[in-house]
Parts: C-alpha cells; sequence; structure tokens
C-alpha cells in the first residue's frame, strides 16, 4: 500500500508539476527530475527552463550560442549560458549564468572600464601581452 501511495504525486498533469518546478531553482529542477518519469518530462520542459532563463538578457555576440544542428530548447541554452561565459556584442563584456541560481554574471574587460586620467601616458599606458585577444 505504501509503495502505490508513493507514486500518486507522479499521476498530476505534466503541466501542474512543470508550473511547480518553474517557481524552484534550476538545482531543484534538475533534482527532480531523478524523482520519476513524470518529474524528468516536466523538469525537461521548455516551460520550466524558460523561467530559469533571465528576460533581460543583453544581446550576445554573433555565433555565442551556435551549437549542433538540433532545434535549440531553453534547458539547452541554460546550460550553455551556465557552462561557460558568452561574449556580449560589445565585446567587452561577457555574462553567464550561475548554474545553481541562474542568476547573471558579468565579468568586464578592462577596456570596458573608465580610468581616470588613462589617456594621459604619464599615468597610465596599455602593456600589450602576446597571448591576448587585443
Amino acid at each position: 500500500m505504501a509503495g502505490s501511495d508513493a507514486c500518486e504525486i507522479a499521476r498530476l498533469p505534466e503541466e501542474l508539476l512543470s508550473a511547480a518546478l518553474a517557481l524552484t531553482t534550476p538545482l531543484d529542477a534538475c533534482r527532480a527530475a531523478a524523482v520519476s518519469r513524470a518529474f524528468r518530462a516536466a523538469a525537461d520542459s521548455d516551460a520550466v527552463w524558460s523561467c530559469f532563463l533571465p528576460r533581460d538578457l543583453p544581446p550576445l555576440a554573433d555565433g555565442e550560442l551556435d551549437g549542433p544542428a538540433q532545434p535549440p530548447s531553453k534547458k539547452r541554452e541554460f546550460l550553455r549560458l551556465s557552462g561557460r561565459p558568452a561574449l556580449l556584442a560589445d565585446g567587452l563584456r561577457s555574462v553567464w549564468l550561475d548554474r545553481e541560481t541562474g542568476v547573471k554574471c558579468y565579468m568586464l574587460s578592462a577596456r570596458a572600464l573608465h580610468i581616470s586620467w588613462g589617456d594621459a601616458p604619464q599615468y597610465w599606458r596599455w602593456i600589450p601581452l602576446p597571448d591576448s585577444c587585443r
């Protein structure tokens, strides 16, 4: 009897499970996917992962989200953005998402900063490095 009661939540419609998982964190959604097939289907849905992607994500540089020829899913997009920084269109900043919380993180290039008296050689000069991009 206890075994049949344990799966009662899996009998809920996938849309309801997805709505509940969308209110959690990316980490919780991944953990829930291990519970049962019903939770896995709900946790893999675009409805869940679109809630974890920020709506105000700045424009990315061309080719930053290019990947396999498969149609992109929201989960795959989230995992790509949380796996490594993506260069923004201005070429001076990068953004990535924290894998556990989905929070946006930014990395600024030194050239994106305003440096007081940065244009005066007696106070500041750029030292070129052979392995740098610019």
